[in-house]
C-alpha cells in the first residue's frame, strides 16, 4: 500500500500555497499554477508544510489521497526549478524548425508538419535535431511532448522518428532471405 498521501510537502522559500474552495493555487518565482483537487481530500498549510488527509478509507480516497498529493508536489517543484523535455529526431532528412511560436516538422510526409507550442511552455531547436521544450506545468509539458513525439512515431526496423533523450527503441529483425 503507498504511503505518499501522508508525505509532507516542505515548501521552499518564495513558495506561497493557498486554497480557495477545491482550487489550489501555488506562487512561486517562475509563476502562478492552479490545479482543482477533490473534495474528498482535505488540504491544510501550516507555515512551509503541506498536509493532506483523507476523510475514508476505501478505495477511491486511497487513490485520490497520493495523487493528489502528488500532483501539488509537482506543481511546486514546476514554479521552483521548471521542467523540461528533450525530444531527438532520428532519420534521414528529418529536421525541426522554429518560426515565432510555431514548431515545423520535416520527418518524411510530403508536407511539412506544423505544431503551435502552447501558452505557458517555451521550445527551443538548438539544432536542427533536437528539439528542447520547458514550463512549469508538468502535466501540458508531457501532453505537448507526447503530441510531438506521435507526430512520427519511431519505428522499430531502422528506429527512424522522434524519440525522447534517452529513449531506448527496442529492434526488430527484418526480413531474411533463403
Amino acid at each position: 500500500m503507498s504511503r505518499i498521501g501522508y508525505k509532507e510537502i516542505d515548501l521552499p522559500e518564495g513558495v506561497e500555497v493557498s486554497q480557495s474552495g477545491n482550487v489550489v493555487t501555488v506562487k512561486g518565482p517562475k509563476g502562478t499554477l492552479s490545479r482543482e483537487i477533490s473534495p474528498l481530500i482535505t488540504m491544510t498549510v501550516d507555515g512551509n508544510v503541506v498536509k493532506f488527509d483523507r476523510s475514508k478509507d476505501d478505495n477511491r480516497n486511497r487513490s485520490l489521497h497520493g495523487t493528489t498529493r502528488a500532483n501539488v508536489n509537482n506543481m511546486v517543484e514546476g514554479v521552483v526549478n521548471g521542467y523540461s523535455k528533450i525530444l531527438k529526431l532520428v532519420g534521414v532528412g528529418y529536421r525541426a524548425q522554429l518560426k515565432g511560436k510555431t514548431l515545423v516538422l520535416t520527418v518524411g510526409y510530403s508536407n511539412p508538419v506544423e505544431v503551435e507550442v502552447p501558452e505557458g511552455l517555451e521550445a527551443k531547436v538548438p539544432d536542427n535535431t533536437t528539439i528542447e521544450i520547458s514550463g512549469i506545468d508538468k502535466e501540458l509539458l508531457g501532453e505537448f511532448a507526447a503530441y510531438v513525439r506521435s507526430v512520427r512515431s519511431p519505428e522499430p526496423y531502422k528506429g527512424k522518428g522522434i524519440r525522447y533523450e534517452g529513449e531506448h527503441i527496442i529492434r526488430k529483425e527484418g526480413k531474411t532471405g533463403k
